[in-house]
C-alpha cells in the first residue's frame, strides 16, 4: 500500500473504499471485506446514509480505531456555524468513533457561498480542537477554492473531484498543485459515465479499446490499469464495490507499473465532458436535504 502525505503533514492511504450508492445492508459487508483485504481508507458522506454501516464494518473488522483512516462529508445542509459542529456529532455517532481522520465539505454551493465558508470556519475549528487530523473539500472548481482560500486560514488537505480517463480536470488538478492540496479521483474507474440518468454521454470507460489493450498487456483488468495510472500520477482513489472479489481486484494494483507513454495515452482519452453533477449549478430541492440524527 502507497501512503501520501497530506499538506499537514497527515498521512493517508491512496487507495480507499468508496461507498457511494452502496446500500445500508451491502456497506458494512463490503467494508469489513475491503478492511480484510488489507484497505485501511474508507471514504463515506452523510448524504450517501450508510455511516453507521462503515462503523459496524470497521468494528467487525477487529482493527484498532487508529489502523483505519475515515474520511466523510458534510452536506449542503448542514453548513453553518452552528450547524457544521453538529454535522461532525452525528457523524462520529453514527461511525461509532471519536474523531475523523479528515472531514470535507461535500459541494462547494456557489449560490450560498457566505454558508460553505461558515461551515469551512467550523472545520478549522474542528482540527484546532484535535477532533479532526485534516480538513478538505469536494467539488470544488478553481474559482471556488481560490474564494474559500481567501476568505479562510487552512488551505485544504484534499479536493475530491469526478476524474476518470473520460474527465481528468487539468486545471482543477493544476490549482490543486498549486496550493499543496491533493486531489483525490472520485468515480476514478468512470463507474459515473455509465450510471443510468447522468446525461446522454454514456460510454464506459473500462469497454474503451485503449484501456482494454493495456490491461491485456499487463495481464490486469483494466479497473486495475485506471487505478495504477491514478496512483503514478500521485493522486488519490476511492474505487466503490461492494463485490469481495473486486474489491480485492481493485486493491491487487501495486505489483505493476505503466510507461510514461502508457500513461500519456490514458491522458489522451479526456473528453472534457462532465458526467456527474455540475458543482456550479443550484440544486435546492437536494442541498436542502435533512440529514437525520444518530
Amino acid at each position: 500500500m502507497i501512503n501520501l502525505t497530506l499538506n499537514n503533514g497527515v498521512t493517508m492511504p491512496a487507495l480507499g473504499l468508496g461507498v457511494f450508492q452502496s446500500s445500508p445492508q451491502d456497506t458494512a459487508d463490503a467494508v469489513a471485506s475491503a478492511l480484510a483485504t488489507g484497505y485501511r481508507h474508507i471514504d463515506t458522506a452523510a448524504v450517501y446514509q450508510n455511516e453507521r454501516q462503515v462503523g459496524e464494518g470497521l468494528r467487525r473488522s477487529g482493527l484498532d480505531r487508529s489502523e483505519v483512516f475515515l474520511e466523510t462529508k458534510v452536506w449542503v445542509g448542514d453548513y453553518g456555524s452552528d450547524a457544521t459542529p453538529r454535522a461532525f456529532d452525528k457523524a462520529t455517532r453514527k461511525l461509532g468513533v471519536e474523531y475523523l481522520d479528515l472531514l470535507i465539505l461535500h459541494q462547494p454551493a456557489p449560490s450560498r457561498f457566505d454558508a460553505t465558508v461558515a461551515a469551512y470556519t467550523a472545520l478549522e475549528k474542528l482540527l484546532t480542537q484535535g477532533q479532526v487530523r485534516a480538513v478538505g473539500i469536494s467539488n470544488f472548481m478553481p474559482g471556488h477554492l481560490a474564494e474559500l482560500i481567501r476568505r479562510t486560514n487552512v488551505v485544504p488537505a484534499v479536493n475530491q473531484i469526478e476524474l476518470h480517463p473520460y474527465f481528468t480536470q487539468p486545471a482543477v488538478q493544476q490549482a490543486d498543485a498549486e496550493h499543496g492540496i491533493l486531489t483525490q479521483a472520485w468515480s476514478p474507474i468512470g463507474g459515473i459515465t455509465f450510471y443510468p440518468g447522468w446525461g446522454d454521454h454514456r460510454r464506459k470507460v473500462m469497454d474503451d479499446p485503449a484501456i482494454t489493450a493495456l490491461a491485456h498487456t499487463h495481464g490486469k483488468s483494466p479497473a486495475q490499469v485506471l487505478l495504477r495510472w491514478h496512483s503514478q500520477q500521485g493522486r488519490s482513489a476511492i474505487p466503490k464495490s461492494t463485490d469481495p472479489r473486486r474489491i480485492a481486484e481493485n486493491f491487487d494494483v501495486f505489483d505493476f507499473a505503466l510507461t510514461d507513454d502508457e500513461l500519456a495515452t490514458i491522458d489522451a482519452l479526456d473528453t472534457g465532458v462532465r458526467h456527474g453533477p455540475d458543482p456550479d449549478v443550484a440544486r435546492p430541492e437536494v442541498f436542502d436535504m435533512v440529514i437525520p440524527d444518530a
